[in-house]
């Protein structure tokens, strides 16, 4: 069986993210989203909230599931035996940064082979970065995450608007 593994912090997953998910179904038996618990990096959601939104984002493709890990993804690779890695490529910026990640994972484990996608056209200028500022500021994103995404990034921006006000002394 083909298993290919799809790693990224998903923080949180987009329609550009499931983009590149669906496509990689087709062309892998097994598909598993590694969802990675980034101790070192500023996230919107925890870790189990991002499996979740992960696992309804893909809940329509039944070759795809969503696991969370830590450590290195050459071994969450090796624990899933996955032979593959799967990474999407917005524009040339993209390239550098995993071109870097590549040459990294084939020295710690030669037997992985990289696939990257290029993203869709029409996703191209999308990142989770960009994305949580545009809904942190009140900017409409339903069009470019599953409904089930854009729900709690609406939560997650009104408990962040409560909590600045709670630190705004009151006159």
């Amino acid at each position: 069986m083909t298993v290919a593994i799809y790693p990224g912090s998903f923080d949180p997953i987009t329609n550009g993210h499931i983009d590149i998910a669906t496509r990689a179904a087709r062309l892998f038996e097994r598909l598993i989203i590694g969802v990675y618990e980034t101790p070192s990096k500023y996230l919107l959601f925890t870790t189990e909230e991002r499996v979740e939104l992960a696992e309804k984002a893909v809940a329509h493709l039944p070759n795809v599931e969503v696991q969370s890990f830590n450590g290195l993804t050459v071994d969450f690779a090796r624990k899933v035996k996955a032979q593959t890695m799967v990474r999407g490529l917005r524009m040339s910026a993209d390239f550098d940064g995993e071109f870097d990640l590549a040459m990294m994972n084939k020295k710690l484990s030669p037997e992985l082979e990289l696939v990257c996608l290029m993203s869709s056209l029409k996703y191209q200028f999308l990142s989770s970065s960009l994305l949580k500022e545009a809904a942190s500021l009140g900017g409409n994103v339903d069009d470019l995450v599953p409904r089930p995404v854009a729900e709690a990034l609406k939560k997650k921006a009104a408990e962040l608007q409560t909590e600045i006000k709670e630190m705004i002394p009151q006159e």
